[in-house]
């Protein structure tokens, strides 16, 4: 049983930079998906960014190419979401997720793909 954990939210002014760490636990495997999805009030949740861990290939939604790079420090277990030229339009709660070798698969950006889901970090980007 995994478990994630993600951290570094907090309130910055738009053009500005956040980091987000997602710490890994209990994987017993090396190739996983870690997903990261933002979440605003009455809406569904949406994919950000994805990294294959061991692999480091990564995705990227359209809205962020450019402004976000998911990377990994695979000796501590840990992504990071590297979040450029905030806009307030960014301003969500940040979920990390990992896959499970049990569950099924249905792209990146399916939220359905992911088994371990993290508790959440809010970023808000003020303009």
């Amino acid at each position: 049983q995994a478990k994630l954990v993600e951290s570094g939210g907090g309130s910055v002014q738009a053009g500005g930079s956040l980091r987000l760490p997602c710490a890994a636990f209990g994987y017993t495997y090396n190739r996983y998906y870690v997903g990261w999805f933002r979440q605003v009030p009455g809406q569904e949740r949406e994919a950000v960014a994805a990294i294959y861990a061991d692999v480091g290939s990564t995705n990227y939604d359209d809205s962020v190419k450019g402004r976000f790079t998911v990377a990994q420090d695979e000796a501590k277990k840990t992504v990071f979401l590297q979040m450029n030229s905030l806009k307030p339009e960014d301003t969500a709660m940040y979920y990390c997720a990992g896959t499970s070798r049990e569950g099924g698969w249905y792209g990146w950006h399916r939220p359905s793909s992911y088994g371990y889901w993290g508790q959440g970090t809010q970023v808000t980007v003020f303009s």
